[in-house]
């Protein structure tokens, strides 16, 4: 029986890619995937899912790894549930091995909602069991959350090499929000690489234009009492 696991990492970030991994294993290898130490990415160091991810590939019959950057999430049409949703249906659609049971990380409050919504578009009749934290429950999708965290972590090594220190990309990291505003004190705009629909951007600029009006108001005060004297 061929087992299929799909799973996302970087939704949240405000910059940088989101990317959707979907892997197929066959059952007898998951007991492999699990001797290897495969589990949730999230419980794994950066070095080490690193190191899983080729052992991983190995004893997979098939994966499809998608790479959705801030201009195709801005120009979505609905929601985000509803772009995962899509993509997740793309990625599973592109596997040329079909899986009999797909376990999928469950976006939506309802779990079942999210898989009926995933199974009525897709390309291939399979069991669906769509669920929260899936990715801590299932082995398949704890692979494929191994290979989406890989990717978004080399997909940000690579921004760091164009743009410099960028933080994990997060909207809660200091790093990262010290990185934009300073980009937008020099540039007067945000870099192609972020997320233009997401609220941390407009609290960024509110907080820098009161910054430049708040200058500007000294300045005058400072000019006004120069021409006094």
């Amino acid at each position: 029986m061929k087992l299929a696991g799909i799973d996302e990492a970087g939704r949240g970030p405000v910059l940088g890619p989101m990317v959707i991994a979907a892997v197929v294993v066959d059952e007898k290898n998951v007991p492999k995937l699990e001797e290897l130490g495969v589990k949730d990415s999230k419980k794994l160091t950066p070095k080490r899912r690193e190191r899983l991810f080729d052992e991983i590939v190995q004893l997979l019959d098939d994966y499809v790894i998608l790479e959705l950057w801030p201009e195709e999430i801005d120009s979505r049409g609905g929601t985000l549930n509803e772009f995962e949703v899509e993509n997740f249906v793309k990625a599973l659609n592109s596997l040329k091995v079909k899986p009999d049971i797909v376990y999928i990380d469950a976006a939506d409050v309802k779990e079942a909602r999210f898989g009926e919504e995933i199974k009525a578009k897709l390309n291939f009749e399979a069991e669906i069991i769509a669920e929260h934290k899936a990715d801590d429950k299932f082995v398949p999708v704890s692979a494929a959350s191994i290979l989406a965290k890989v990717t978004r972590d080399r997909a940000i090594e690579r921004l760091k090499e164009e743009y410099g220190e960028i933080g994990s990309g997060y909207p809660s990291d200091p790093r990262t929000r010290a990185f934009l505003e300073e980009y937008y004190r020099k540039h007067g705009e945000f870099p192609p690489i972020v997320r233009r629909t997401w609220k941390t951007l407009r609290k960024i600029e509110e907080k820098l234009a009161k910054e430049m009006k708040k200058r500007r108001g000294q300045m005058s005060l400072e000019e006004f009492l120069k021409g006094k004297s």
